[in-house]
């Protein structure tokens, strides 16, 4: 397959789908249908705490981890493959485990097996892409991940069987890693780091591009967590009714959240790709500023205009900005990265800024339940007012950046 073709650059991301297409049915679908099966009507909150708050720890070792080995050995596929399989392994062992601790443990398998594959597997574009085409490879990467969260809640809604869902799962995961590895193969001229860890995790700090890139997608990506993990709760407690254009869309809060998600994510599957085609055009600076701005503002709309079928079309919108922002976030990194030989161990420290977000936007619900107690929707107006506060000072922390246009 002839490189920086349009197959080439979809074939280099399709593990990305796999894995979008694992981690939005898994969480959001299947890890608490299985714990309600296991587990005590009683314990059962408790009990699913416990595996989240095991593994967000793993999710912040393992990237980088995973990505030194990597880097030290010299090589990228043979950590996709493994992992991959041992990512099958995981999903069949959930699919089938008789109680929750196997279920515990099956799922700490596949949070080390897909951080064993993504982490050395997040190299490859600052490894193989010319930075003159970052941008649309980084595009078809964000096309295909909010793709797959399409054909992840598709496959949620018809297949109701959970266990095929999850051999389903696994099939994809196993695809994808078996096109990439045959089709774009291993780096050419990739010469193993003789650096040790904790020079090689220490290094892309002393970077300030590096730290830079770091702090506007963490900003960003708190953003868009704080905004997602609690819009249902806005719907039910400010929205309310969920009517647009005559019609009923939604019977309860979690449906209409749903279809709102579908919206972003069709907007966001859209203007990836363009996206990322002009941040190679005109530069990466000029789209984060565009998106972040867009993003911003949409914060600000849904505080002025709570209403159901505005909230439909800001969706489209959000979705839109937000797809230009994941087309060129990664073309950015990419391009202000300093040593061929760190770039997974670099690339998974990177990838921290996306799971540092999860965590402290989980933590806000204690305050936001204070403050609406206080005043009714005074926590939901300070959390929209703080996002689009986030959006803005990501956006501008680009601007920071030197060693990228």
């Amino acid at each position: 397959m002839s490189a920086n073709t349009t197959s080439w650059f979809a074939t280099l991301s399709s593990y990305w789908f796999a894995a979008s297409f694992k981690w939005f049915l898994i969480p959001l679908v299947l890890l608490p249908a299985l714990v309600d099966r296991l587990v005590p009507e009683a314990e059962r909150l408790a009990r699913l705490g416990l595996i989240y708050a095991i593994t967000i720890v793993l999710a912040l070792i393992g990237p980088p981890l995973f990505g030194y080995l990597s880097d030290r050995v010299g090589r990228r596929m043979p950590f996709l493959g493994i992992g991959a399989v041992l990512t099958a392994v995981a999903l069949i062992w959930m699919a089938f485990a008789p109680n929750y601790w196997h279920l515990l443990l099956a799922y700490i398998l596949l949070q080390l097996s897909d951080d064993l594959s993504t982490g050395p597997y997040s190299a490859l574009i600052p490894d193989l892409v010319a930075r003159s085409r970052r941008g649309v490879a980084s595009g078809w990467m964000g096309t295909l991940q909010v793709s797959a969260q399409l054909v992840a809640g598709g496959v949620g809604f018809l297949v109701l069987n959970l266990q095929l869902q999850l051999l389903l799962i696994a099939l994809v995961n196993l695809a994808a890693a078996a096109l990439v590895i045959r089709s774009i193969g291993e780096v050419p001229g990739l010469k193993p780091s003789l650096r040790g860890l904790a020079p090689s995790l220490l290094s892309p700090w002393r970077n300030p591009d590096f730290r830079w890139v770091w702090g506007t997608r963490f900003l960003v990506m708190l953003a868009v967590f704080a905004m997602q993990s609690y819009l249902q709760f806005y719907l039910e407690d400010v929205v309310r009714s969920f009517q647009a254009f005559g019609w009923v869309l939604a019977a309860e809060p979690f449906q209409a959240v749903a279809f709102l998600g579908l919206l972003i994510a069709l907007g966001a599957a859209v203007s990836a790709i363009p996206a990322g085609g002009a941040s190679d055009r005109r530069g990466r600076k000029q789209v984060i500023y565009f998106s972040g701005a867009g993003l911003a503002g949409v914060m600000l709309l849904i505080l002025l205009l709570p209403r159901y079928d505005l909230l439909l079309v800001l969706s489209v919108a959000f979705g839109v900005f937000y797809g230009a922002y994941v087309a060129v976030d990664w073309a950015l990194v990419s391009d202000v990265l300093r040593d061929p030989q760190s770039h997974a161990t670099d690339m998974g420290l990177w990838q921290i800024s996306i799971v540092l977000p999860q965590v402290v936007a989980g933590a806000l619900g204690g305050a936001m339940e204070r403050l609406n107690a206080q005043t009714p929707g005074l926590g939901y107006t300070l959390l929209f007012l703080s996002a689009a506060v986030c959006f803005v000072a990501g956006t501008w922390l680009v601007s920071r950046i030197r060693t990228a246009r």
